[in-house]
């Protein structure tokens, strides 16, 4: 049976404030707890699971953690999950420190004050299936370990480099490296084929680009409509242009 304090602290973990404190987040699902335990990115603390799935996955389990393994009832799990069907699983692991990155000869994606959790999951997700390595954050980005983020990547967070900072300085340190910003006024992404070094900018779902990062853009880039839409979701944008790139 999960225990109050274990119930109490899972659920604090839905927190931003908490997942600081305890440098620690919860992942959610089956392909998503077990892509964290078989990446070996995260060090798993805990894995609270329904008995059926826990009978068939211990095994697999077992060759990337050693740590406790909880029984839950379909009850118990709904009152610890963030999502509105509570998928079979839920794990806790350790926060990654973050490494070092260099965008040198590679294709970078910089997110300016992306807020919405689902976007930054899904651009995570798509970044990985690009072959992307590093993703770098404006302080006011969504939090990577909110677990409407970590659902979202399936598995691709252990996957990626993902840092947060000031942009400006970060964008300064790279000077030879050019800089795509994409706007709403630029030039045409299908003119820009073949890139092997390059910082992509996506902005702010509403606001788009902050004018102090903008200024540091070498160019402005755009996905030609032809229909009568006034923008795109910044994670369809992000899978568009790197497709081009």
């Amino acid at each position: 049976m999960l225990s109050k304090s274990n119930t109490k602290y899972i659920q604090s973990l839905h927190h931003k404030k908490y997942r600081d404190e305890g440098s620690t987040f919860i992942a959610e699902g089956s392909k998503c707890v077990l892509e964290l335990l078989q990446g070996g990115h995260f060090a798993c603390k805990q894995i609270f699971a329904m008995d059926a799935w826990m009978r068939q996955q211990e095994p697999l389990i077992r060759k990337y953690f050693s740590g406790p393994l909880q029984i839950v009832s379909d009850f118990e799990l709904e009152k610890i999950s963030l999502l509105s069907t509570p998928n079979q699983v839920l794990a806790v692991f350790s926060k990654q420190v973050p490494a070092t990155y260099s965008p040198v000869a590679k294709i970078t994606l910089v997110l300016d004050q992306l807020q919405d959790p689902g976007n930054l999951g899904t651009i995570i997700r798509i970044a990985d299936w690009f072959g992307i390595e590093g993703i770098i954050c404006s302080q006011h980005c969504a939090d990577m370990y909110n677990p409407k983020v970590v659902q979202g990547t399936m598995g691709s967070l252990g996957r990626l480099n993902i840092l947060y900072c000031n942009l400006a300085e970060w964008l300064q340190q790279y000077k030879n490296i050019p800089v795509y910003a994409a706007a709403l006024n630029g030039q045409n992404v299908q003119t820009i084929k073949g890139t092997k070094e390059a910082i992509l900018v996506i902005g702010n779902e509403s606001k788009g680009i902050s004018e102090e990062v903008m200024q540091l853009a070498t160019q402005k880039i755009n996905i030609p409509k032809t229909g009568a839409a006034e923008s795109l979701n910044a994670a369809v944008a992000a899978g568009i242009i790197l497709s081009h790139l």
